[in-house]
């Protein structure tokens, strides 16, 4: 069975017969994509909004410790796609050392959050490439579930998606004579120079790379985070503000359901109009996200700016919570070469003024958090 999207290949024979599916080189053909008003326009909202995130996001003082606590929050909800039980609150407690043991569960969220900051700052070095995916999967593999599956190396071996084994599984991904054929074409898309937009090429690289599935495991993680790195390579976001893990979640039959339908049907335009509704819903999202934070800041800066001579040691406390949203009292002492006892009050003072809460029942170096600001980021 062939339609435009690939074919169906036929493996082995007898009882260990199966058919794996290999996709055709993209972009699609026979027929090519089919630009209807529909998709048209939301290809030009889409634009629209990812315009004005990076506009909003331009105007916070610090707006990289938005982009590292937003991928906090992208980590929990990619890793929770696969699985994870673990929370956004969870990691942040993790960080903050609120958790005697670290879960395995979070130890995923952080090494979601590790390989962003990693491929954001690796793509000033290194071009998106097979390569580079190699790196990020090693990072997102380390000491979690599947470490024993050749982090940070393409699969040697078939694998499949759904069922107790390959005879009942939903789908059977290329075998390995036809996966690195198809990995080169898709590293030849990633690179070619065309004039498809830049979004519905994200959306097009996306599905490719599920389709081929070409690790043991973490695909899924992969693939989500390539959307975000692709579209910083091509300066669609000046800065790393939109991820769809979230939207894929809260859609997640229907995310499945259209990718299903892209090598069943050929039918990459019902795919690329989800993932496009997902871009404005995530872009007006992180906008709020970043409207929120910008209120919340003029409103606390205002009760710093009232309290007197301690104000000046409070703003520096402040401005780092934006970066890491927990503070104890020694980090206090260390940061501002002042006694435990006055770091004591002067977080308490914080406390006090509403910007501060203490959720840590150690009576030594208690933890203070920034729980306004992480509720922003809690909130569904």
């Amino acid at each position: 069975m062939e339609n435009r999207s690939g074919m169906k290949v036929k493996i082995g024979s007898g009882q260990s017969e199966y058919h794996c599916f290999v996709p055709s080189p993209l972009p699609p053909t026979n027929p090519s994509l089919h630009y209807d008003d529909e998709m048209i326009f939301l290809i030009s909202e889409a634009n629209r909004y990812i315009g004005r995130l990076d506009e909003v996001t331009d105007t916070l003082i610090s707006p990289s410790f938005f982009i590292y606590m937003y991928a906090r929050k992208e980590a929990a909800s990619s890793s929770q796609i696969e699985g994870t039980i673990a929370t956004f609150s969870d990691l942040i407690k993790a960080e903050a050392g609120m958790s005697d043991e670290v879960p395995n569960d979070v130890k995923e969220i952080e090494n979601y959050v590790k390989a962003t900051r990693y491929g954001f700052k690796r793509l000033e070095s290194l071009p998106l490439s097979l390569r580079f995916l190699k790196e990020i999967h090693l990072i997102l593999m380390d000491g979690v579930r599947g470490e024993h599956k050749t982090p940070g190396e393409f699969r040697r071996s078939q694998n499949w998606i759904g069922g107790y084994s390959i005879h009942s599984a939903s789908y059977i991904p290329p075998s390995l004579e036809y996966m690195n054929e198809c990995l080169y074409r898709f590293e030849s898309f990633l690179h070619e120079e065309n004039r498809i937009s830049p979004l519905v090429k994200a959306a097009l690289i996306h599905s490719q790379f599920e389709m081929i599935h070409p690790f043991l495991d973490g695909n899924g993680r992969v693939g989500r985070l390539l959307i975000a790195f692709y579209l910083a390579s091509k300066d669609i976001l000046h800065k790393p503000t939109l991820y769809l893990s979230k939207f894929i979640k809260r859609h997640q039959q229907t995310y499945y359901n259209c990718l299903y339908n892209i090598q069943a049907k050929g039918d990459y335009e019902s795919w690329i109009k989800f993932f496009l509704a997902g871009v404005i819903e995530t872009s007006q999202e992180a906008v709020e996200i970043a409207r929120k934070i910008v209120i919340l800041k003029e409103e606390d800066l205002k009760k710093i700016h009232a309290m007197g001579r301690t104000s000046s040691n409070a703003l520096i406390i402040y401005e780092g919570l934006f970066d890491n949203p927990s503070i104890s009292i020694e980090e206090t002492s260390n940061k501002l070469n002042i006694s435990v006892a006055t770091s004591g009050r002067l977080l308490e003072r914080l406390c006090e003024e509403g910007i501060l809460s203490n959720l840590d029942n150690r009576k030594r170096n208690k933890v203070f958090i920034y729980k306004k600001y992480i509720d922003i980021f809690s909130a569904e």
